[in-house]
């Protein structure tokens, strides 16, 4: 005799689909109380040799093997830094044409149209526009790939951000440093695989929902380095504590954890509380090193701007940024930009006062950054995104 199910061409189909789903509901509970999901995803984990920050194959071919990301927050304004629009000075002082959609400028009056604040100069061979906010900067166009078609959904400082991290303004998503280090790992077991230096005026106002791994395990997320003075707090045990007595004792709570972890399948939180706790031990001995300049030569800090004002926080960031990579970090992000208003990239006041400040602070260190990674080696593997 023939079967015929017509919501579907198995009975398990048949079975997912009858009662609009529903019946899915109590199937998926009852396969998660037999452990179903949680045999699963240690499976996952099982696959990666339970360390789960070890390097991993890209699926494609790629030259890039780690990421800096420049992030200027408050965002700058585009037609007065690499978006040069020679409209602008065509129409001056003049408001804005009639019947085109603006963004809502939340009751504030609309002003009229201003050229740039400051001339645009050809750079390299290609002869690629950039403002006079970034000449040290300008003279890398030939390294440089300008993309002017991006967009945000919302407006709001905050959302836009989490959304150019994550990919959504709302919060909850991994961001795209976690998704590196998730899926490519990290190359230095001693270091964090995901770094993130904020600006000591404060960090962006949407805050850790930006370097957040959202939904995936907590081993993911970033490990925030202070923008001034020692970049990692609290790294040294106590003075009576030796290093064989706290490996003693981090191995005590991983057997403990362990247990709890075997009793309770698919406690995902609680191994990678285990693997950060594991993770800071090894910085003890490494990450100290990793962010100590005076290694570095007198020109090398000179060249990043370091010792001297505006540039030195911003530069200090960026040698650490190169230390980093050096030495297998998969991701860091840097901020410039404090939490508000002036003291980020957003002029509300005055572009040529804010913007001037703020080109000033970072124009020296990025082009240092470019010109030291391309003399090691280093810029063929490393994707620099500015943005």
């Amino acid at each position: 005799m023939a079967r015929y199910f017509p919501c579907g061409n198995t009975r398990r189909e048949f079975v997912w689909e009858m009662g609009a789903g529903f019946a899915g509901l109590a199937l998926s509970s009852a396969l998660a109380n037999d452990g179903f999901y949680a045999k699963h995803a240690i499976g996952a984990d099982k696959r990666r040799g339970g360390q789960p920050l070890a390097p991993r194959p890209a699926h494609f071919p790629a030259k890039a093997k780690s990421c800096i990301f420049l992030l200027m927050n408050g965002a700058p304004s585009q037609v007065d830094t690499f978006d040069y629009k020679p409209e602008l000075e065509k129409h001056a002082g003049k408001s804005l044409p009639a019947g085109k959609k603006y963004i809502n400028s939340g009751g504030r009056r609309v002003g009229f149209l201003t050229p740039n604040w400051r001339p645009f100069r050809p750079g390299g061979q290609s002869g690629l526009l950039v403002s006079d906010y970034f000449p040290n900067v300008r003279r890398h166009a030939d390294k440089l790939a300008v993309l002017n078609a991006c967009h945000a959904d919302s407006h709001a400082h905050g959302s836009a951000l989490v959304a150019m991290n994550t990919g959504s303004a709302f919060i909850g998503r991994p961001s795209l440093g976690s998704w590196c280090v998730y899926g490519l790992g990290t190359e230095n077991h001693s270091l964090p695989g995901y770094v993130v230096m904020l600006d000591k005026r404060g960090g962006p106002i949407s805050g850790q929902p930006n370097w957040s791994s959202g939904f995936m395990p907590s081993t993911f997320q970033g490990t925030l380095f202070r923008p001034s003075g020692n970049p990692i707090l609290d790294l040294q045990g106590p003075s009576h504590l030796d290093s064989i007595s706290q490996r003693r004792q981090l191995d005590l709570l991983a057997q403990l954890n362990q247990r709890h972890l075997d009793e309770r399948p698919g406690g995902r939180e609680l191994a990678a509380r285990i693997e950060t706790y594991e993770l800071a031990y090894r910085m003890q001995s490494r990450a100290p090193e990793a962010v100590d300049l005076s290694k570095e030569s007198q020109a090398t800090r000179n060249q990043y701007g370091i010792g001297v004002n505006p540039t030195d926080e911003y530069g200090r960031n960026c040698l650490i940024a190169r230390r980093l990579v050096e030495r297998g970090v998969r991701f860091i992000q840097l901020y410039s930009g404090g939490g508000h208003l002036e003291d980020t990239w957003d002029g509300h006041e005055s572009i040529e006062k804010n913007h001037g400040l703020h080109g000033a602070e970072v124009d020296q260190p990025i082009a240092a950054l470019l010109t030291d990674l391309e003399q090691r080696g280093l810029l063929e593997s490393t994707l620099v995104v500015w943005g």
